[in-house]
């Protein structure tokens, strides 16, 4: 129904802003030919100073085979950054109506076998697919700001959309370099955003009620989880601090602190089917690893952010 993921040469970066400029310096860091559409000729300046200050970063990180600014070409005619594309990045402005008529016309012009993906991050894809003439093959492919250098991309469908689209956006993006997560189900602000948002109402509520300073709460992320969460996540973070015991050991032991006052979060009952998941997750993500083994990995790499920091 779509063509191959690993035969994509053209991508059309949709947005002159950040994320449509990242977008576009990151697909071109990666080797694609990028046509890219802006609303008009005034937008032209601030886009090209988006993806020239992305550029040296990317060429510090390394470049893919091919990839060249030269490969980049400007539009203001959408219809004409449409012409041979492979795969639609649409980063326009955070308006429904504005993304309801773009995808009316997406809809009608590109070739029903090229995937359409949005980098929305406050709409789903169910509202802005509904003017769309093809749904099926339009999705969601949010990424981390900035896009050119974060390689989370999060990949979810609306109502109307293929699951199909979903596999092949998953595909695409890996080849392009991101770290997908498919997402089980549309929620506002999808995993990341979510996790963040969590930390940074936190932080709020401690300043508001004069319990840290802003420098306070920066310090302790810096000097606390963060170097380690660069390299582990949350869950296992918990999993590997408990050794042999793992999850099962820090829900059984400190499952009891979920009642406490340690946050304004509302904690979940901590049920036996939540337990289950979180204990049979984390085993599944360590799969055959020993504890002392992803210690140590955990902590050279950990060194590693750390020295990389120091550096510069």
């Amino acid at each position: 129904m779509f063509k191959k993921a690993n035969k994509v040469k053209l991508v059309t970066s949709i947005g002159a802003g950040p994320i449509g400029g990242g977008w576009a310096a990151h697909f071109l860091a990666q080797g694609f030919k990028v046509n890219a559409y802006l609303h008009s000729e005034d937008e032209i300046d601030m886009f090209n100073s988006i993806v020239q200050t992305a550029w040296v970063s990317l060429t510090k990180l390394g470049l893919a085979g091919g990839a060249s600014l030269r490969n980049l070409e400007i539009f203001t005619k959408l219809e004409d950054s449409l012409q041979g594309t492979d795969f639609v990045q649409e980063s326009a402005p955070e308006r429904l109506e504005i993304k309801q008529g773009l995808y009316e016309i997406l809809g009608r012009i590109v070739p029903n076998d090229v995937v359409i993906s949005s980098s929305t991050s406050g709409l789903t894809m169910t509202e802005i697919q509904q003017k769309c003439s093809t749904p099926e093959r339009t999705v969601i492919g949010h990424p981390f700001n900035p896009p050119y250098l974060l390689p989370l991309v999060e990949i979810v469908g609306g109502k109307k959309t293929n699951p199909d689209a979903v596999l092949w956006a998953a595909d695409f993006y890996k080849i392009s370099g991101k770290s997908p997560l498919v997402m089980k189900k549309e929620i506002p602000g999808f995993v990341a955003t979510r996790l963040q948002e969590a930390l940074w109402r936190e932080a709020l509520h401690m300043v508001a009620n004069e319990e840290a300073t802003p420098a306070d709460i920066d310090n302790a992320l810096i000097n606390g989880p963060a170097p380690r969460m660069a390299v582990q996540g949350q869950c296992m973070a918990f999993h590997v601090a408990c050794g042999e015991g793992g999850m099962a050991t820090n829900l059984d032991q400190f499952g009891p602190a979920l009642k406490l006052p340690w946050t304004r979060l509302k904690a979940p009952d901590l049920s036996k089917e939540l337990r289950d998941k979180m204990v049979d997750g984390c085993a599944e993500m360590a799969g055959d690893q020993h504890f002392e083994q992803m210690a140590e990995d955990r902590d050279k790499k950990i060194v590693a952010v750390l020295n990389a920091i120091k550096s510069n």
